[in-house]
């Protein structure tokens, strides 16, 4: 088969600090080369050099980013020649959303070729820029071939994607994870430095430590639960949650702070249950409820109308709560913490699950499959 040429386009990459949605874009790279697909990253970074990258997933162009406001990152003449040039050696653009300077991009350039986005999430905090830069953000919609949208119910609840004029173009395709690109073997030196005994029962949460990811009535609901919670990641809540841990009592919530690759497979591996209790919209998926059925444990998280609860499917996988409620995530947690013939049965079932839909191959095909729909449109 024939190498197809994607250019996916997001606001940051690897190496720069991770997240979720880089992580997103490192697993369609990933997958899709294994069906064929020659990928390239254009993103921006305060510090782009080597301005070209080569990554076992993607060859990366990076141009600088002069400043980020409102998280949107902004590139100059740079930028903009550094696209045109790639969009010119590309059959498909990949632009994932939102990143208003892709569109800034997008209208300037008006590449040659077809173009495809993956709508992550609709502007939920922004709400005066939302307003600023919806005739743009319209404008952009209405020339993709195809949008993505990666769970029925954000294609669904989201005003954008069930609009009449973008609904038709709408394909759904999860979010998923090709195990083998995760370490083999963790390290296990990270539960002794965490304090955690061998088999002691623990609850864990990963990600940036954000305004929506709900930390807080995390920390308030591990003062009712005889387990320890540990946080992997830092973010800007950082303080406020730690404060917030003492003022409470919570003394059995431990901060790991960033972990590595290997720390997060053995903290993966060894937890009683991942919880993510993300209460906004913001949060449109949540990679981590995927990382953690990869490894056969039960999740726990919030019902926001959003793919969390596509991910975690209820009373299946484990458990979807009430948002922004410190007692139903302790009561859930409490349940998985007392039946352990419950976690195990969840866990397993997270895993069947993510093999079904979130796996390697299923990613990698069924994106591989949209590209070369645009391609030949």
């Amino acid at each position: 088969m024939q190498d197809l040429a994607v250019a996916h386009v997001y606001r940051t990459y690897f190496p720069d600090p991770p997240g979720g949605l880089q992580e997103a874009i490192r697993q369609i790279a990933l997958t899709t080369g294994m069906q064929g697909v020659d990928n390239t990253v254009f993103t921006l970074s305060p510090q782009p050099r080597p301005a070209i990258l080569q990554r076992p997933e993607a060859c990366v162009v990076r141009c600088r980013s002069w400043a980020a406001p409102a998280s949107c990152d902004l590139g100059g003449i740079g930028a903009f020649l550094a696209f045109s040039r790639l969009a010119e050696k590309s059959d498909v653009l990949h632009y994932l959303f939102p990143w208003p300077f892709a569109d800034v991009l997008h209208t300037v350039v008006r590449p040659g070729c077809p173009a495809v986005m993956t709508y992550i999430s609709d502007v939920v905090r922004q709400q005066l820029l939302g307003r600023l830069y919806a005739p743009l953000m319209w404008k952009v919609l209405r020339q993709m071939r195809l949008v993505v949208a990666n769970s029925p119910a954000y294609a669904r609840t989201s005003p954008v994607l069930s609009h009449p004029e973008i609904r038709e173009k709408v394909r759904v395709i999860p979010l998923g994870i090709e195990e083998s690109s995760y370490p083999k073997s963790g390290d296990e030196e990270i539960l002794q430095r965490l304090g955690i005994g061998k088999d002691e029962p623990y609850f864990l949460f990963i990600g940036v430590l954000r305004y929506y990811k709900g930390a807080h009535f995390l920390v308030k609901a591990a003062k009712r639960i005889g387990a320890k919670v540990v946080f992997a990641g830092a973010g800007p809540e950082g303080a406020r949650l730690k404060a917030l841990a003492g003022e409470v009592g919570a003394e059995n919530v431990i901060f790991a702070g960033m972990v590595t690759n290997a720390e997060k497979v053995t903290l993966l591996q060894c937890c009683r249950a991942l919880v993510l209790p993300s209460h906004l919209r913001s949060e449109a998926y949540g990679m981590v409820l995927v990382e953690a059925a990869m490894f056969g444990k039960p999740l726990i998280s919030c019902e926001i109308g959003t793919g969390t609860s596509y991910v975690n499917h209820h009373e299946e996988t484990g458990f979807v709560v009430e948002p922004a409620s410190p007692e139903a995530l302790a009561s859930a947690m409490a349940v998985l913490l007392s039946e352990d013939r419950l976690a195990t049965e969840m866990g397993a079932a997270a895993r069947q699950r993510y093999e079904l839909l979130f796996s390697g191959p299923a990613l990698g095909k069924a994106y591989a499959a949209l590209f070369r729909e645009v391609d030949a449109s």
